[in-house]
């Protein structure tokens, strides 16, 4: 048997969220002074049901990737197993705040637009985040993967403009 997936409303998670974030912020910024940072997924988004996890979007030219993804290891991230990795985009984790934080460390360019974009359109249309929430309430009994596939379908389509 699956665990449910839990997720909560806005009201729940939020401060927690911020907080973490402006830290994790300065902290990269210190070490990462020419990075573009930004809150992204459903924690970043007022009024979205989350998971109450933290994402955050760091991104860096070409040049500077492999160093800065060195810079953020040494900062007591890891490099997060069986996500897509490529030689612009890694996922790391981390569990220093005790809480679930994940960095999308990206080039700059067009993977870094979708996850900002996504964010804007969200944040800027109300139906379409009623909808999104609705997806999330109607996969607590799905396993992670599936959840997972369901979002990404949706996130394509918003994207897409359909």
């Amino acid at each position: 048997m699956v665990d449910d997936m839990k997720f909560f409303k806005y009201s729940d998670y939020s401060s927690v969220v911020n907080n973490i974030f402006i830290l994790l912020k300065n902290e990269i910024e210190s070490h990462l002074p020419m990075a573009y940072i930004e809150h992204i997924g459903s924690s970043s988004i007022k009024g979205a049901i989350s998971k109450g996890d933290l994402d955050v979007l760091v991104v860096v030219e070409k040049t500077n990737f492999d160093d800065s993804l060195e810079r953020i290891k040494s900062l007591g991230y890891i490099e997060k197993k069986n996500t897509l990795r490529t030689d612009s985009l890694c996922m790391l984790i981390t569990d220093k705040y005790d809480y679930d934080v994940a960095i999308q460390l990206v080039v700059n360019g067009r993977e870094q637009e979708s996850f900002v974009r996504f964010r804007n359109l969200l944040g800027a249309r109300p139906l379409l985040l009623e909808e999104y929430n609705k997806l999330k309430m109607s996969s607590i009994d799905l396993t992670e993967d599936e959840y997972r596939l369901r979002k990404s379908k949706y996130i394509q389509k918003v994207l897409s403009g359909e």
